[in-house]
């Protein structure tokens, strides 16, 4: 079967997908960028496989987003299912509602946040697509919800933890226990409710910090400074240097307001770190097991998750335990296994 995905940036996470599945013999796979890189994540380029592309195009700007205007575009009528990762550009709009009428197509995303008119009518066309493949229960339930017309699919992100399994865990024995955070230091992230919940540990408690400064050095001058000298900021990091930082850590922390997936989570299952993750985290709800792997703790509350971060603290021999199982649960979600899921997901479109 001839696929076309339409994607808005090549990322490493999703590329790892895309190689899965264009070995698969079922699939001669295409895929479309809407633009080459985005802004506030600058991963390092890498070459395009031969399946994929990027096509010609400019972005508007629309509120805090980028909505895309690309031209001219892939011929719809050479594929048997078109799978669409865009909702907010004018390319991805154009589309749906135009040359994909009537024709089979899947759309891929996130749980959708709420809005008022101008929401409804950009997420419109979603009740006549195909299907629906969520990324994760959490954006499951809500597309089940709101658009119960397409057949639903669960394809949650599946990406190469190869290099987080295989590089050596920090050998505890210096008594502190490392928290750490990977991602943009927005307040959307919620690095202010993880500095809050810092503050309240004591001496043995340090902090590991990685991704893109934004917001930070607003937040850290807020902190006493006994505090922030417990603090380590290591800049943005290149996805390839991300194991390494991730090794250096006890237990990973996600305490976003929202997030509708976090791939971050993943890589912290495969480097063997506990979870501590906030309930608007979507990749709690299917790679965090309470209890055995992590916790979850309610979003926006620096209480809860400060006494979450101090149990590991005072039980260090859950850093162990809990990381095992994290470790245990990563080689379920191989791109290899994210492949077969969608596999399944086309066959079931055109079987329809």
């Amino acid at each position: 079967m001839k696929v076309a995905f339409i994607s808005v940036v090549p990322s490493p996470y999703q590329r790892d997908l895309f190689r899965a599945l264009a070995v698969r013999p079922e699939v001669e796979l295409s895929v479309f960028y809407l633009e080459a890189a985005a802004p506030d994540s600058p991963w390092p380029e890498k070459a395009l496989a031969p399946f994929e592309q990027i096509l010609r195009g400019t972005w508007l700007p629309l509120g805090a987003a980028r909505c895309h205007v690309n031209w001219p575009l892939p011929r719809v009528r050479d594929y048997d299912v078109v799978v669409m990762n865009t909702l907010m550009s004018l390319t991805g709009q154009w589309m749906m509602r135009t040359s994909l009428r009537g024709r089979r197509w899947i759309f891929w995303g996130e749980r959708l946040g709420r809005g008022g008119a101008l929401h409804a009518l950009l997420t419109a066309p979603l009740h006549s697509a195909a299907g629906i493949a969520a990324i994760g229960s959490f954006a499951e339930r809500d597309y089940h919800e709101r658009f119960p017309e397409p057949r639903m699919f669960r394809i949650p992100y599946h990406c190469d933890l190869t290099a987080f399994l295989t590089a050596p865990r920090r050998v505890r024995g210096d008594g502190e226990t490392v928290f750490f955070f990977c991602g943009q230091m927005i307040a959307r992230k919620g690095v202010d409710v993880l500095l809050a919940a810092f503050d309240r540990l004591g001496a043995t408690a340090r902090l590991l910090l990685v991704g893109r400064e934004a917001e930070l050095p607003a937040l850290l001058a807020q902190l006493p400074a006994a505090v922030r000298a417990r603090i380590t900021y290591a800049g943005f990091q290149a996805p390839e240097e991300l194991p390494r930082f991730f090794a250096q850590a006890d237990v990973f922390v996600l305490p976003s307001r929202y997030d509708g997936w976090g791939v971050v989570v993943n890589q912290a299952l495969g480097a063997g770190l506990p979870v501590l993750c906030s309930d608007m985290v979507g990749a709690g709800y299917d790679l965090v097991e309470d209890g055995v792997n992590g916790l979850r703790f309610r979003a926006d509350d620096a209480s809860a998750l400060a006494e979450q971060m101090a149990r590991f603290v005072r039980e260090p021999e859950l850093v162990k335990k809990w990381g095992a199982a994290s470790r245990r649960k990563a080689h379920e979600w191989t791109p290899e296994a994210g492949a077969a899921k969608w596999v399944e997901a086309l066959q079931t479109v055109l079987a329809k």
